[in-house]
Formats: structure tokens, sequence, C-alpha cells
């Protein structure tokens, strides 16, 4: 007998062709009756077939290949028929439709793909892939292949890139992506060729990225508008020095860090004032976890006359004093948001100068300051308070467009107090509060070390 893969037993094409035909034709009977019929027919077929095991089991297995063949040809009748009726039922053009999947995050994209051919076609043009966003994808896309596959697919279509961890709303469950460094070095292969296009780019806790690799990058994105990088270790000098160098139309610049190397090099402070001097377009700077001097914060506002977004939160360094000076040198700026949650340092005396400034009707276009502390504030004995006298009332009166925010949970509650202004956004918002607890910590260690360098 002939083996059972052998041609032989294989019907011609026709026959094939007449026996679906027949199948598809059988007629309209119970599941029961019909499961009678293939019972009999499968019996009489292996008692005609051979006595030998082997060959009864090869006509099984075949019996059930042939099912499996009929049950993924029946899906795909299914898909095409979905996909024909979506197709004639989308009223939106093809060219609109790629348009919204450019604004999806990859996850999502990917799920739409998946459920519908019509919407599989328009996920792999290279506009769908103008704004790609990993900071939701699942496991499977924490590795640099898959970045670099849709990086490749976007090509001169890539506009913005996101890829990394944002910590959770409790501030605390953040966990690094594990990511090799070579996978952003493509924005400057060929001169640059992608890097020139992008616009905006957010790295959230990637690790193993190398620094030297990154500010080579940036050497090549001279039009990016929104930059946002948080939990890189580098030194920082050398990133401002090559964004005051290349980078001149950014608009938005957030980075957050937990422990800086060489944060407390006051060349990094320059650098950074000389990159906001040649930033004309700059209205939104955070800064997150930095050694920042009174001193220096006073010449980045000074020095940057569009600014209406300033997050200062996690700052070790400053007490406020810079608010004096700002007072008399910045009646007229445009700053419309102070945020300094959880700053160490920040006096109480301080915050209540800055109350005073406002009701003399200085920072005309300041609308909302955030003061809130886990830690409260520095009292002028030198004592944490959590009930510091503000005349809230007052500036309510006279001021009634400001919104001034100075939340101070007690320590021994064990109330640990997160807050945010309205105009913080989704993300910004869990980068701040990232390592929060370890910088209070942190700072019974440093204080007595930096109680030379205040400024007063």
């Amino acid at each position: 007998m002939d083996s059972p893969t052998s041609p032989a037993q294989f019907p011609s094409s026709v026959h094939a062709d007449s026996i679906v035909s027949s199948l598809l034709s059988f007629p309209d009977s119970s599941p029961i009756s019909n499961a009678f019929s293939f019972d009999g027919e499968l019996e009489k077929a292996l008692a005609s077939a051979s006595d030998d095991v082997f060959v009864q089991d090869s006509l099984l297995n075949r019996t059930t290949q042939l099912a499996s063949l009929l049950i993924d040809s029946t899906k795909r009748c299914f898909l095409k028929r979905a996909s024909a009726h979506n197709s004639n039922s989308w009223f939106l053009p093809t060219e609109l439709t790629i348009k919204i999947f450019s604004k999806l995050d990859t996850k999502s994209q990917m799920q739409a793909a998946a459920c519908c051919t019509m919407f599989n076609k328009c996920a792999m043009d290279r506009l769908s892939y103008a704004h790609i966003d990993l900071t939701t994808a699942t496991k499977q896309a924490d590795n640099a292949e898959v970045v670099c596959t849709m990086i490749q697919r976007a090509g001169k279509e890539l506009r913005s890139l996101k890829l990394g961890r944002v910590t959770g709303l409790d501030g605390f469950d953040c966990k690094p992506y594990l990511l090799n460094g070579p996978f952003i070095s493509l924005l400057s292969y060929n001169h640059g060729f992608l890097g020139t296009r992008l616009r905006s780019l957010r790295l959230y806790n990637i690790i193993a990225i190398d620094c030297n690799i990154l500010i080579k990058v940036f050497s090549v994105c001279p039009n990016l508008t929104d930059l946002r990088i948080v939990g890189l270790n580098c030194q920082f000098m050398h990133l401002f020095m090559t964004l005051a160098k290349n980078c001149h139309l950014i608009e938005h610049l957030c980075v957050g860090t937990y422990n800086p190397i060489g944060r407390r090099d006051a060349s990094t402070g320059s650098h950074l004032i000389k990159f906001v001097t040649k930033s004309p377009n700059l209205i939104s700077l955070t800064l997150i976890g930095f050694h920042l001097t009174n001193e220096v914060v006073r010449n980045l506002v000074e020095s940057c006359r569009k600014l209406k977004y300033l997050n200062l939160s996690r700052s070790l360094k400053i007490n406020g004093h810079f608010l004096r000076d700002l007072g008399n040198s910045c009646k007229e700026s445009p700053l419309k948001t102070l945020i300094m949650r959880n700053c160490q340092k920040l006096k109480e005396k301080e915050v209540l100068e800055l109350c005073n400034s406002l009701l003399k009707g200085n920072f005309k276009c300041i609308r909302h300051i955030d003061v809130s502390s886990n830690s409260g504030l520095v009292s002028d004995d030198g004592v944490r308070s959590y009930k510091p006298k503000f005349p809230l009332e007052k500036l309510k009166e006279e001021r009634p467009d400001v919104t001034l925010v100075a939340d101070f949970p007690l320590e021994r509650s064990g109330k640990r107090y997160h807050v945010w202004g309205e105009v913080d956004d989704e993300e910004l918002r869990k980068v701040e509060m990232m390592e929060a607890k370890n910088d209070e910590e942190d700072d019974d260690d440093d204080d007595e070390e930096f109680d030379d360098d205040d400024d007063v």
C-alpha cells in the first residue's frame, strides 16, 4: 500500500474541488444527524483501509488536517467579507484614516491593525508611524529591534518618538526600560536624515543608553520643539551644551533626574542659561531634581522672555530668595505657572514674600503657583513648618485670578500628599513624583553639605 503522503493518495484538483463542493452542499440536517453520518463514514473508511494501526492513525490525522484546513478557509472567508463590509461602510477617506492612525499610541494602532484587514493596510503606511508612542506598549515591545523597526517604517515621515516607562500615579512603581542605546543612533544615520525631521522626542527611564550617542543624535535634530528626558544619569553640562549649539527651536524642555552625575557642577547652570538664551521660542521649562541655585533660576527666568511655565519640583538647593528679585525685575513677565513642589529648602518667609509681591501687583501674568511639599517649608528657626500663615483670603480678594496651592500634610499622619496643578499634563504629573520619597530621605544627609552653598 502507498504511504499516507504518496502522490497516489491525493485526488486530482478537479476531484478535490468536486469533493469540497459536495461537502458544502451537504443537506441542512440537524447537527446530531450530520455527526452520525460523519462517524459512520469514518468508521467505514477505517475498516476498509487496513488492519495496520499506523495506516489507521495516518487516516485519522489526515482527516483532522482536512477539517482544520476547512475551518481556516472558513475564517478567511469571514475576514474577507468583514473587510469588504468595513471598506464599503467606512465613510472616511484613506488619507484621513491614516492621519487618525498616526495620532494613536503604537499599542492601540497595532490592536486596531490586528482586527481588520482594512485597518491593517492603513497601519502599514509610513504616515501611520509619524508619531511613535511605545510608552504604553506591552513587554514584547521592550527591545531595540521593535523600536528600530518602527523608526524604519516611519522613514522620512517620522515626527515624534516616545519611549520608555513613566511612573505610576503613586510615584514609586516605575520600572526601568531595558533598551540598549544604539537604537537611537538610527536618527543620526545618513547625515541625520531622520533626525532632521523629528519634532518631538520623549525618553523615560531608559537604561543602558550611551549619553555620548544621545548627544550625537541631538546634534542632527535641529528642528526639535519638544524634548523630555527622564531618568538619565549623565553629565548634563554636555547635554545643555549640545542643545544650546544645535537645537534653537525648542519650545518645551523637561529634564528629570534622580541622582545626576555632576549635579553640583556650577558649569551646568551656566550652560543651561546659555541654552535658554539661545532658545527664543522656549515657553515651558521643567527641571526636576536638580541642584539649581537661586541665582541660576533668577537668570533663567530673566533670560527667557517668553517663558510661561516653570517647574522646579524636587530642586535640592533653592530656598525661594530668587522670587524677590523676579518680583522687581520681571513685573511684566509672561510667566503663568510656577511649580516648586517638594523643594526641600524652600523657606516659609520667601513664600510669604511672594504673596506680598503678588498683592503689590507684581507677576501680573501669573495664574498658578504650587509650593506644596510632603516635608513642609523651612521656618525662620530652621524647623519644618506644616501650617504656615499666608494671606490667602486677602490674596483671593485682591488677586482672584491667581491660584496658590500650599498643602503640607503632617508627617506623623502617615499621609503622603501628591498634588498637581490643572495646567500639568498626565506625564508631567507622573514624572514629577518620581523618587520624591527618596529625595526627602536623602535630604537629611545633604543638609550640612549644602548649608554653606545656599544663596541668601
